[in-house]
């Protein structure tokens, strides 16, 4: 099963509005392990950067009311190519894979408002896996941003000062897992990375790291005393202490 996990920056909230994508940033997933194939572009959007954007992701001081020489870790726009010169690309790189996306709602309506604007066939909906949906399903209540769900299943997210489309992406791809039950919840056996060539970027070497801590235990002291006391009714034979 192939998946894709995408984010995206962009200049504010509504492409109705004149607001466009600045970035797209996406990982290949198959049977729930990264392949190492990710495409990667940042977009000039033909417009001005506002200042709230551009607090969120630090893209484009080129593009802001009073432009600015780029800062450590900053990116300029005016170089970059148009969304028309990367959209066949990224078709052919989502082509039919599912969408895992953090708030798809989002990032759907600016994607499909970019390739309806150039009359290329739009992403079903249907496509789309909300990993917000699923968090506020598994965690009512809980705060659900990316951040948030970092912190729940300790990922270390200290690399996220700004927000950035693949990093983003290659956080949430950890919390996806997370979220469906863990690294290898189809128990897939292949972990070799398949990286393939085209007009896409490549990293082969991206792995989701290894928890730096370990998720507390959810059993309490009583529970795992009377489950200890339950064993040394079994006798000597128990499997349970052959295993211990």
């Amino acid at each position: 099963m192939r998946e894709i996990v995408l984010d995206t920056e962009t200049t504010g909230f509504d492409p109705e509005q004149g607001d466009r994508i600045v970035e797209i940033g996406a990982l290949e997933l198959y049977n729930h392990m990264p392949t190492g194939r990710t495409f990667h572009h940042y977009i000039n959007p033909g417009r001005g950067m506002p200042q709230e954007a551009f607090e969120v992701h630090g893209i484009g001081p080129d593009l802001l009311d009073e432009p600015r020489p780029p800062r450590p870790g900053e990116i300029t726009l005016k170089d970059k190519p148009p969304f028309d010169q990367v959209a066949h690309a990224f078709i052919e790189f989502v082509g039919d894979a599912k969408l895992v996306i953090h708030n798809a709602a989002f990032d759907m309506k600016f994607l499909n408002a970019e390739l309806g604007w150039l009359k290329l066939p739009l992403l079903p909906w249907e496509q789309a896996i909300d990993t917000l949906a699923i968090a506020r399903r598994k965690f009512p209540g809980s705060p659900a941003s990316l951040d948030a769900l970092c912190r729940r299943f300790a990922i270390d997210n200290t690399a996220r000062t700004l927000h950035g489309a693949l990093l983003d992406s290659e956080i949430l791809a950890e919390v996806y897992l997370e979220l469906i039950g863990g690294r290898q919840p189809d128990f897939a056996l292949s972990t070799h990375p398949v990286a393939q060539s085209g007009s896409a970027e490549t990293d082969i070497g991206w792995r989701p790291k290894p928890r730096p801590q370990p998720l507390p235990p959810r059993i309490s002291e009583s529970e795992a005393a009377a489950h200890a006391a339950f064993i040394e009714t079994l006798g000597d034979g128990a499997l349970w202490k052959k295993l211990g």
